[in-house]
């Protein structure tokens, strides 16, 4: 078991094709805004469908706040060291700290010598990146005294000034998959990024035995070697295989490869918008659960001084809890793009790591979840429904007390509500873009239909789905509902199930409504007054909405639970 304890990351590895330029900077803002930590492209310059990497990452930078940004990986053989040392670190101080250099030896050779790269042998490539890796790493350095000196046999740089240093303490990660750069990313790396799909059964544990070994021989912790994984699959409403099933199923696998692999950021491979909400909104908060209730759970006839229970095997503490990502090589001359199969790399794994921990008066306290308040504002003069008339459900019983568990239940789902009420404000904003000239009405409808909103899972039915892929890990969607379970449970809840529905799709033809006014814009010379008031009615009738159901529901999914 080789659990490193480091912090677990999410990320995206998107494609960067040039064919709509706007695409793959489009899902990179999704990336941020579904809660993903990570956004890589791929690196190929010699790819005449693709935009270069390294220009889209400064443009992505620009138009994101948090996520962290790497190519995946970058391609040595025609980025020369020192002039890519100073780029990234560019791209590090001028992003605030987000950039981490991905750095793979190449593949693809024709095609790198075509751009007048020069042809390596697979012990060439290692070689050549080591030496890279010593100018970059110096070039960084800009304290020490006097210039750059490396007089390689690929790379020279003698006599270079150093500087600029990077923002933060940028990590350096290898696409590795033999001995030879394995043993390199012990020795010099920070981490070490493959693509599932190249590996074969036990290829992940005997990588780790060879970082782990020729970290030891550099006199450097394995810990120190952060675990990166490319990966891809479905999400299928059954199990069919690796990485091929329902949300919890991927997050029950995740958690195996945290635990007994190491891996502790994990890269979806993904063009798919929706692919990229489930992985950031159900598949990465359920591996982390599983992962931290596994990492708290003292091993089973483990004891510790005096006899006590010892604490969990490597789980220490995270030296770059910071640290972003990289991406991956392929295997000499294998391909560096996103992985296409995962089947042939992992079987099925995790099944009951861990279990509920939902029992009724363990460190119960009184009800402290708080739902949002409706602030009573209103921008519309339209109403779509009468708030009046809103059914309620039953009062809470002052005497009864609440888990943690149960509680956090209540809070998730003001936790997604306040990602839908972000969205809402982005949507006012690319308005004020549209009306202000900085964004044309197309890329504001392209960014509204790429928003958890259009796809309703705003709604509660979603919702439960959501719900239940991340809070009970192990139980499954089939034939279950929250809404039945609900009602079942406590049947005073209905009318206002009743309600609830009705305003979901009530809502729908309201976002409907701002899509509408968004072609009419273009067409209509006063059409920006319509944006404005199609706009201005969502934020009456969906901040209602979420108010509302947080004020009825919050408890009652403490309560019930979903069974």
């Amino acid at each position: 078991m080789s659990d490193y304890g480091h912090t677990l990351t999410f990320g995206s590895f998107l494609t960067p094709g040039n064919a709509d330029p706007l695409r793959p900077v489009t899902f990179a803002m999704l990336s941020e805004q579904v809660g993903l930590d990570l956004v890589t492209f791929q690196d190929h310059p010699y790819q005449p469908a693709f935009l270069d990497t390294w220009t889209l990452l400064s443009f992505v930078a620009a138009r994101t706040e948090r996520v962290r940004l790497a190519a995946n990986v970058t391609n040595l053989p025609l980025r020369p060291p020192a002039v890519l040392a100073r780029s990234v670190a560019s791209l590090d101080l001028l992003s605030g700290g987000r950039t981490e250099l991905g750095l793979g030896a190449g593949a693809f050779w024709d095609a790198i010598e075509a751009m007048g790269g020069r042809r390596l042998s697979p012990g060439e490539g290692v070689r050549a990146l080591e030496e890279a890796i010593e100018i970059i790493r110096q070039i960084w350095d800009a304290d020490a005294r006097g210039g750059v000196r490396v007089d390689g046999e690929f790379h020279r740089a003698v006599g270079a000034k150093r500087g600029p240093a990077p923002a933060h303490d940028l990590g350096i990660w290898l696409g590795a998959y033999k001995p030879r750069m394995l043993a390199l990313t012990g020795r010099r790396a920070d981490g070490w990024l493959p693509s599932l799909a190249y590996l074969k059964p036990g290829d992940l544990a005997k990588g780790n035995a060879v970082i782990d070994d020729a970290a030891t021989e550099a006199g450097r912790s394995p810990a120190d070697v952060r675990r990166l994984l490319n990966i891809n699959g479905r999400f299928t409403p059954a199990g069919r295989g690796p990485l091929d099933g329902p949300a919890e199923q991927w997050a029950e696998e995740l958690a195996d490869l945290a635990l007994t692999e190491g891996i502790s950021t994990f890269i979806l491979a993904s063009d798919d918008p929706d692919d990229l909400r489930r992985f950031a909104a159900e598949v990465a908060p359920a591996t982390r659960e599983l992962v931290a209730s596994e990492r708290s759970s003292p091993p089973a006839n483990a004891t510790g001084p005096g006899g006590t229970t010892s604490g969990p095997s490597g789980a220490g503490a995270d030296a770059r809890t910071t640290a972003g990502p990289a991406g991956p090589t392929g295997p000499a001359d294998a391909p560096t793009g996103p992985a296409r199969s995962a089947a042939s790399a992992t079987g099925p794994t995790g099944s009951g790591r861990a279990t509920s921990t939902r029992r009724a008066g363990v460190g119960a306290t009184p009800f402290a979840v708080v739902p949002t308040p409706d602030d009573g504002v209103r921008r519309s003069q339209v109403r779509v429904w009468d708030e009046s008339d809103r059914p309620t459900g039953p009062a809470r019983d002052p005497q009864r007390s609440y888990t943690p568990h149960e509680q956090a239940g209540g809070q998730h789902l003001i936790d997604v509500h306040d990602g839908l009420r972000a969205e809402l404000a982005q949507i006012h904003d690319l308005i004020e873009q549209v009306a202000a000239g900085l964004i044309d009405v197309g890329t504001a409808r392209s960014h509204i239909n790429t928003m958890t909103m259009r796809q309703n899972k705003w709604t509660l039915g979603t919702y439960c789905e959501s719900y239940c892929r991340v809070v009970t890990t192990h139980h499954t969607l089939e034939d279950r509902s929250l809404f039945p379970h609900l009602r079942r449970a406590d049947p005073r809840l209905a009318p206002v199930i009743d309600r609830l529905e009705q305003e979901h799709h009530a809502i729908h033809d309201v976002l409907e409504g701002v899509d509408r006014a968004l072609v009419a814009f273009v067409a209509t010379p006063d059409g920006m007054a319509e944006l404005r008031a199609a706009v201005d009615l969502l934020s009456d009738t969906l901040l209602s909405h979420l108010s509302y159901e947080e004020r009825e529901l919050v408890e009652p999914l403490a309560r019930l639970g979903v069974h």
